[in-house]
């Protein structure tokens, strides 16, 4: 097993109740394993217990990045959450927690 920092980077952002997080590989080697390993089922396990909705998964094999569309992940959106960081930029500190 590789975690997930060791070898990308991640970068989030929100609209709504909906997470963006974008998973980038360090190197030739990282996008590989990425590609091959980090699903949208294994994203969708790992925030199970935050988000309601579908997790989809679109690749960037030029950018040797992932982007992850998590909805229902933000506690209802920035005016309706209580969560410490609304916005959900902390989110890619989880992602990157992720063993592939």
């Amino acid at each position: 097993m590789t975690a997930l920092h060791q070898i990308a980077h991640g970068r989030a952002g929100d609209k709504g109740n909906t997470s963006n997080i974008s998973v980038i590989a360090f190197d030739a080697a990282g996008w590989l394993l990425i590609r091959d390993r980090l699903t949208a089922q294994r994203v969708q396990q790992a925030f199970a217990p935050i988000a309601t909705g579908p997790v989809r998964r679109y690749e960037l094999p030029r950018l040797k990045a992932l982007n992850f569309v998590i909805e229902g992940a933000l506690g209802g959106g920035v005016t309706r959450s209580l969560a410490q960081d609304a916005h959900g930029k902390s989110l890619s500190s989880l992602m990157m927690s992720i063993d592939i």
